[in-house]
């Protein structure tokens, strides 16, 4: 079961987010999700310790930027934390505790 692709659980509006990027975006994000659920690294991405312990975010940039934090620590499970696209240099506050309260809420419900 080790070499089995993990399964992708879309907290929140993630889904709906990366849905409602422009299609080279959402392409790339489905790409970058595909090699983590075969237990590679994104081509492009950095932890985010500042969300969660085990947090990354894969980078997308194009004419845009666009991130999508995710956590991968799990044996059996990606959590797709929030998606969205990235309008300045530094990550927004409200991206960061939004991707903050979702991992809790992920943690939470794996403790029961």
């Amino acid at each position: 079961m080790a070499d089995a692709d993990k399964k992708i659980i879309f907290v929140g509006t993630s889904r709906a987010d990366i849905r409602s990027f422009p299609e080279e975006a959402r392409v790339a994000a489905g790409h970058q999700l595909r090699k983590v659920q075969k237990r590679q690294d994104p081509d492009h991405y950095k932890p985010m310790g500042t969300v969660g312990s085990g947090v990354y975010e894969i980078t997308i940039n194009l004419d845009d930027a666009y991130r999508v934090f995710y956590v991968a620590k799990f044996a059996d499970v990606i959590y797709v934390l929030h998606a969205f696209q990235k309008t300045t240099r530094k990550t927004a506050q409200s991206d960061i505790d939004l991707g903050r309260k979702r991992y809790a809420t992920v943690v939470l419900s794996r403790k029961s």
